[in-house]
């Protein structure tokens, strides 16, 4: 099997080919000319937007965009993804191998933490173990269900992770996968200096005081102040691509876009990555040429989660998808984000490669209220409907109006109660939602961890996996998404992706609402100000004018 240099990743197969279509946006220039501008840093401090991570900051522990936009700032992992989602060395020297199943993978040497203790191949290797064991409970040990030794039913070792020497790590995979080292560059494969993983309490008092090895590490101890914000300082002694170009950021934590977007007017906020609804149809003009409204790897939907009463078993299949034809989801991206947002058609992302709007028993997504009302009434007749139809969401992200505009679609096509749970913050909701202890349907959805179709797929509808929150299991697609991650070729890969989505058309664990562009815009205090391919802004290459 040949292997192909891509972006200075050596990888088996062309998993360069999953690398995305240019979809940055903004007012800045490409990635070289950022690269290029390196030289021409700032000192001044960047303020971002943000909001209270759910979880101390593990690597492995964390899955949702909060604590994900730090991590990705205080480490560096193997590879990094630029503006466009191609992969580039960052910790690694090399990845390579000759059949896809086993890796051996060379860091680059001299890196330290920025405690000072040098960044070895057993900081990947522990972190990983560690992130893996059954009893730590991380919600992003799915990623290393791949590695021989993985297991989800007792606590074992990843015996296919061996050090080699301070510089050389190996990989044995369960399976042959074209794109493993494509999926290194998400944080729960980052590294942890040795001291965070002495015991149980060293593990928590790390989440609140992480050490990284990345562009910028925490001010001081006291740098995170919770539900207020988190101060970043550069990390002088990180060696990669992704140096600072400014004099640090500050992430502030919002409890509403409305106060963000004020505060970027004001030219209190320098960076936001998300608008409120309310200035959709003004944004643009307000902010002129510092608006970004792009195509971004967001899928957006709600999952009903699987034990829910009434959407079990033939019930349950019919009043899923009732409830999925009972939504006018042009009437509502038209109405409520005005261009900024497009109708599902799977339950990917256009802007990844292989991606496809003619997944078979795509139709229940298409609106049509007597049929709906037809298959609802069919559900009634195996089990009388009671109560209320709800949506949890959190207030402090911008989604009150589309949840309404949702459920009164749902309430007018079917002729039941709908209404949105409204959680104070994104934190709140997710407590809810991980504890299984949420009484209705929840916001949901995904913003890519590295650029794949299998990334939208196995993390949120493969059986335990760290993100299935609505509990869907179905060994079909269990058996078809190892098929698919065992293709010879990211194209054959994506054949197979696409039987498993129509296998979830048909089980519908989630509504797909509509894919999401990156929405947001910076202030005329910063400049250099690109955002990258799953709409996150490259904060690290942002000048405070």
């Amino acid at each position: 099997m040949k292997i192909r240099r891509i972006g200075g990743l050596t990888a088996g197969l062309a998993v360069g080919a999953l690398a995305l279509a240019a979809c940055s946006g903004g007012t800045t220039a490409s990635p070289s000319t950022a690269a290029s501008s390196a030289s021409m840093t700032s000192t001044g401090i960047v303020t971002a937007w943000g909001g209270e991570p759910q979880n101390p900051l593990i690597p492995t522990n964390t899955n949702e965009v909060s604590g994900g936009k730090i991590e990705d700032l205080i480490f560096a992992g193997l590879v990094y993804y630029d503006a466009k989602g191609a992969p580039h060395n960052d910790a690694a020297e090399s990845i390579s191998t000759t059949d896809s199943q086993n890796y051996t993978i060379k860091i680059k040497s001299g890196q330290k933490f920025t405690d000072g203790e040098p960044v070895t191949s057993k900081n990947f290797v522990d972190a990983w173990q560690y992130g893996a064991k059954l009893s730590n409970k991380q919600l992003s040990s799915y990623f290393f269900e791949s590695i021989d030794g993985f297991s989800y039913d007792a606590d074992t070792t990843l015996t296919g992770l061996a050090v080699v020497d301070d510089t050389t790590f190996t990989v044995k995979l369960k399976q042959p996968e074209a794109d493993f080292p494509l999926r290194l560059g998400y944080s729960a494969f980052y590294p942890m200096p040795s001291k965070a993983l002495v015991s149980a309490d060293s593990v928590k008092q790390y989440g609140e005081h992480p050490v990284g090895n990345g562009p910028y590490m925490l001010k001081s101890d006291t740098a995170w102040n919770h539900n207020v914000g988190i101060d970043l300082v550069p990390n002088p002694g990180y060696p990669g691509d992704r140096k600072a170009q400014n004099g640090g950021v500050t992430v502030k934590f919002y409890t509403t876009l409305d106060a963000a977007y004020q505060d970027l007017l004001s030219g209190q906020l320098d960076v936001l990555d998300s608008v409120p609804d309310s200035v959709y149809g003004t944004f643009k003009t307000d902010l002129g040429d510092r608006a970004v409204n792009t195509p971004a790897a967001i899928f957006q939907s709600f999952t009903i989660p699987q034990n829910l009463a009434h959407f079990t078993g033939a019930e349950g299949n019919l009043r899923r998808q009732a409830i999925s034809m009972a939504i006018n989801r042009k009437e509502v991206t038209d109405t409520i984000f005005q261009g900024t947002r497009t109708p599902a058609s799977d339950f990917t992302s256009p802007v990844i490669a292989g991606w496809s709007d003619k997944i078979k028993g795509s139709d229940v997504l298409k609106y049509d209220a007597a049929q709906a009302k037809k298959l609802w009434a069919q559900a009634d007749a195996i089990s009388p409907w009671s109560g209320s139809f709800t949506i949890g969401y959190n207030a402090d992200g911008g989604h009150q109006a589309w949840v309404d505009a949702v459920t009164n679609s749902i309430k007018n096509a079917l002729g039941i109660d709908a209404a949105g749970q409204s959680y104070p913050s994104f934190k709140a909701l997710r407590a809810d939602v991980t504890a299984r202890t949420i009484k209705g349907a929840f916001r949901s959805g995904w913003q890519a961890d590295y650029p794949s179709l299998y990334n939208f797929l196995g993390p949120l509808y493969g059986t335990g996996a760290g993100s299935n929150d609505g509990d869907y299991t179905n060994p079909k697609v269990d058996d078809l998404l190892k098929q698919g991650q065992a293709s010879s070729s990211v194209d054959a890969a994506n054949k197979v992706f696409d039987k498993v989505q129509e296998i979830l058309f048909q089980d519908l664990p989630a509504i797909p609402l509509w894919y999401s562009n990156a929405t947001g815009g910076s202030a005329a205090t910063v400049s250099n100000v690109e955002f990258g391919w799953n709409s996150v802004p490259l904060l690290y290459q942002v000048h405070k004018n």
